[in-house]
């Protein structure tokens, strides 16, 4: 297909900081690289800060600017809103832009509360049956690895799961001295490395097993109470959690152990997962991305190890559409993929995964681990998913 053959569709993307330059850079390699059945055109870049916004746009080749969210929304250029805001504001501008009948692709999490992801649902679900598709962005699933290993647990080669250990570890707050950010702040971000970082291998854990986490058992902890405001003028209050610890259940019964935190030394975007099951089991770093390792226990005792999978084959998810094997991936790529899907689900009048209904299960499991937190790390049973396995006293979140 050339470019003349693909019908338009204007991309208006809201936030232009970290998230807006990785979805820039999506938006731009997924047209060139996988040739979608629709031409992402870069319409308008939203941003308060007119000065940054353009100083954006002129990067990343943004045709226009809004310093209104609203107003961007209300272009008749704009077929679909990128919402990389912080979190406060997902709810608000998504229900908007779906409500305006633009298609939503939302940053992670979905929203800062239960009630708010809900009602995101609830406004995707309507729109679904105008033909407006909307998809959240844990952007992970779509790492090559990661979707072979869900390959691998789909086609039965680690057997029935038992084990689940998942950890996203960084160390970008060690330094208490570090400033004072609206991720440290619970009306902005919601929660702290909990919901920042621990909303990922929840979502994860959940795609790679096709199962649902039933119920959790969990602690928080803030290290840093107070930290220098960025300006030098006083401090400001943390109000989010530095660390969250759970133990949690999935829905098939494998027993599972979760760990997010910012204040683990040394380690800089560490995402850890391993699947054991009853014939094999797999083990992926994100540090190490480009590799994933698999156990079969139907092999030879005289031979069995952990097998190092360069995941760098044309037949590997993604990757007939990049480079020849060997020649390693990096993080932005994941952002082209999550472009790439999205743009076939709307031409083809599918569903796009992860679905807002996919991220208000993780927020249901974020609200029970802050629940079983204050509760003294009681068990907490997650509404809404397979029956829970549960021992002993339990509460209900909804």
């Amino acid at each position: 297909m050339t470019h003349a053959d693909r019908a338009p569709i204007g991309i208006g993307m809201i936030g232009y900081a970290f998230m807006g330059m990785a979805h820039s850079q999506g938006w731009r390699n997924a047209k060139s690289f996988f040739d979608p059945k629709l031409e992402p055109r870069l319409v308008a870049l939203g941003g308060r800060d007119r000065a940054k916004a353009e100083e954006m746009a002129r990067r990343f080749d943004w045709q226009h600017v809004e310093t209104d969210w609203r107003a961007l929304i209300a272009r008749d250029d704009v077929d679909l809103v990128d919402v990389c805001t912080p979190g406060d504001t997902h709810a608000e501008i998504a229900i908007a832009a779906l409500a305006a009948g633009k298609h939503v692709l939302c940053e992670k999490p979905l929203a800062n509360s239960v009630d708010e992801a809900e009602r995101m649902a609830k406004a995707a679900e309507q729109a679904r049956a105008d033909g407006v598709r909307a998809m959240v962005g844990f952007t992970y699933r779509r790492v090559p690895a990661l979707a072979l290993a869900r390959r691998l647990v789909r086609g039965g080669r680690i057997g029935r799961l038992r084990h689940v250990r998942a950890q996203y570890l960084q160390d970008w707050l060690t330094d208490p001295d570090a400033p004072y950010s609206w991720r440290l702040d619970a009306t902005r971000a919601g929660s702290g490395a909990l919901g920042d970082i621990g909303a990922h291998v929840i979502d994860l854990t959940q795609f790679l097993t096709d199962e649902h986490i039933t119920g959790v058992s969990a602690t928080l902890d803030t290290f840093v109470p107070e930290r220098p405001m960025p300006d030098g003028d006083g401090t400001g209050q943390v109000t989010v959690d530095d660390a969250a610890v759970f133990l949690g259940r999935f829905s098939g019964g494998a027993m599972a152990t979760f760990e997010a935190t910012r204040y683990a030394t040394g380690r800089k975007n560490a995402i850890r997962i391993e699947l054991n099951g009853t014939d094999g089991s797999l083990a992926f770093d994100f540090e190490d991305m480009n590799t994933l390792r698999f156990y079969d226990a139907s092999t030879s005792a005289e031979t069995q190890g952990f097998t190092r999978i360069l995941v760098t084959e044309p037949t590997h998810p993604y990757l007939g559409a990049w480079w020849p094997p060997g020649h390693l991936l990096g993080y932005e790529h994941g952002f082209s993929h999550q472009a790439a899907d999205l743009l076939t689900a709307i031409a083809d009048g599918t569903d796009p995964e992860p679905s807002f209904a996919d991220g208000l299960r993780v927020q249901r499991v974020v609200a029970a681990v802050q629940a079983s937190a204050a509760a003294g790390s009681q068990w907490v049973a997650i509404k809404d998913t397979d029956e829970a396995k549960t021992a002993g006293t339990t509460r209900e979140v909804a």
